[in-house]
């Protein structure tokens, strides 16, 4: 990792660095619609996007997460930069799990499962080895669960 990319996850712990955040995603969103992407999060922290059906609209959504690499799979996680509601892609997931993502100008279609127990725990702390700062996000969260997902490969692209 970058010089840069450790200094932004050390403040990636600080309120007005999440409040930031927020209002960056969109042009992450750009930045990766326009490098078919292989650029998200912002080329900080190794990051896919997801997109998954809107659970009212049935449109497409996309969002930049940071993931890590679980196996042949991938694990992300709602933080919502630790505000107390989910995030729109979590209950689009919770609503239909089938979805895609695309990482290094790749799209794979992927199954996601919501990772409970022993496995949420084993994730999480993969997670939080990559970005630190989820574990501030618990304490903003004031109680919300936060969800985490083990995003599996589809082998059946008809889904």
């Amino acid at each position: 990792m970058s010089a840069f990319g450790s200094l932004v996850r050390r403040l990636g712990h600080q309120r007005w660095f999440a409040a930031t955040g927020k209002f960056l995603v969109p042009v992450d969103r750009l930045v990766g619609r326009l490098t078919r992407g292989r650029v998200v999060g912002l080329g900080l922290v190794p990051s896919l996007i997801i997109t998954t059906t809107g659970r009212k609209s049935g449109q497409p959504r996309s969002n930049p997460l940071v993931y890590v690499r679980d196996g042949d799979g991938f694990a992300v996680v709602g933080s919502n930069w630790g505000q107390r509601h989910q995030p729109a892609w979590v209950l689009n997931l919770l609503a239909d799990p089938a979805a895609s993502i695309t990482l290094k100008g790749r799209t794979l279609p992927v199954r996601a499962h919501l990772a409970t127990g022993a496995e949420r725990d084993r994730l999480w702390q993969l997670l939080v080895t990559r970005w630190p700062a989820y574990r501030t996000y618990v304490e903003r969260a004031e109680g919300r669960q936060i969800k985490v997902f083990r995003l599996a490969p589809e082998t059946d692209t008809n889904r």
